[in-house]
């Protein structure tokens, strides 16, 4: 049989265009603009144990994380920052609470960027000038960090809890003293644990300038909920085009973060997709057994490194179909497999041996395909 130039994908037509934002850089990576929405982390160690950190900086750049943040709540995490900051890979944010001194160290540390949340900074409102200056001089960037669970006791008062409205109003009023001091290299964060508080304070912040937003859902909770709920808040906001970085909040090892943030982008036709197994849930119509048929074949390409659309399918209602518009598929029924490749029947197989053909032909597609397709990892999406 000839070989099959399958190419590399075209990105599919996105639902909305990006919002406009300022451009801002952390580090090497440029955020806002139309630079690509970058996804982001953060590590679990304790920041001064420098060893452990950087062991788990090097597994998230591993997983395709793109920007670290590492905590910074003693004089002995802020004295670690700047081996931290030089020896990653990938731009460091330190992330700071009540101290303001360790604002500072850790602009001089040399990081990336620094997170400040006003709601608890003491007498953030006082620092920020000098706050300014020193970013600005060091061309380190900031992220506003406004958060539900600590937002200024004062707004509080005025709005009775954590309403959309009262971030907001935190955001512009922070944004507004840095701009006053001349500072624009800044992106803003308005997190809280409802995804539909969280969708609108992002909206309406989002009418309000051109700053470069990151989004999260802060507390989303264990693995699944909260990849339900990050998935739900970021799907709606950059559906609609808002959004310039993200980061999935999970009671889980921040590798998965990473995992969920880079599927949902990829969803979205924000990212090329890479790897895709699309597999049937299977009903009464199934011949095959297909969870077992999907499990192995995933096992079988886990690591595989391009954009390759695997279809496994165990009846012929939606089977061929689904097996003819994928690069590689399978109709099962019969105790056999039909074997698609770009939408032609290559041959038949003995049930027994499905899943060894579909690894053996996704390997031959993938060096066809050539080494410099970006990492990526299966996922099955059930049709």
């Amino acid at each position: 049989m000839p070989a099959v130039n399958i190419g590399m994908p075209r990105v599919p037509e996105i639902l909305a265009p990006r919002r406009r934002s300022r451009q801002i850089n952390v580090g090497k990576v440029k955020v806002g603009g139309d630079a690509p929405v970058s996804v982001q982390s953060m590590t679990t160690t304790k920041t001064h144990d420098i060893n452990g950190t950087l062991q788990q900086i090097a597994e998230l750049t591993a997983s395709g994380c793109e920007i670290v943040r590492v905590a910074c709540p003693t004089d002995k995490d802020a004295e670690a920052l700047k081996i931290i900051a030089m020896k990653s890979q990938i731009p460091v944010i330190a992330d700071i609470h009540f101290q303001p001194k360790y604002v500072f160290e850790a602009i001089d540390a040399g990081c990336g960027a620094v997170r400040v949340n006003p709601g608890n900074i003491r007498k953030f409102d006082d620092k920020v000038g000098e706050i300014a200056r020193a970013a600005k001089d060091a061309g380190v960037s900031l992220r506003i960090g406004v958060n539900a669970g600590s937002l200024d006791p004062r707004l509080l008062q005025k709005y009775g809890k954590a309403t959309a409205e009262a971030l907001v109003e935190s955001a512009v009023w922070e944004a507004s003293l840095f701009e006053e001091h001349d500072f624009h290299d800044f992106k803003i964060s308005v997190k809280h644990n409802d995804p539909v508080v969280m969708v609108k304070a992002y909206r309406m912040l989002a009418e309000r300038g051109e700053w470069p937003l990151h989004l999260g859902v802060t507390e989303a909770g264990p693995a699944f909920q909260g990849t339900i709920k990050s998935a739900t808040a970021f799907g709606i906001l950059l559906s609609e085009g808002i959004g310039d970085t993200i980061r999935v909040s999970l009671s889980a090892p921040p590798a998965e973060e990473v995992k969920v943030g880079h599927q949902i982008l990829q969803s979205l036709n924000l990212r090329e997709r890479t790897l895709e197994i699309v597999s049937c849930p299977s009903c009464g119509r199934a011949q095959v057994d297909v969870y077992t048929l999907a499990e192995d074949v995933t096992a079988g390409l886990e690591g595989m490194t391009v954009p390759l659309r695997v279809a496994v399918m165990g009846c012929v209602v939606n089977g061929p179909g689904e097996a003819r518009d994928a690069d590689l598929g399978v109709a099962s029924g019969n105790g056999k497999g039909q074997i698609f490749v770009k939408g032609e029947v290559i041959k038949t197989v003995p049930e027994d041996e499905i899943v060894a053909t579909l690894i053996a032909e996704a390997n031959r597609l993938a060096d066809e395909m050539g080494p410099d397709a970006a990492p990526g990892t299966a996922q099955v999406i059930t049709v």
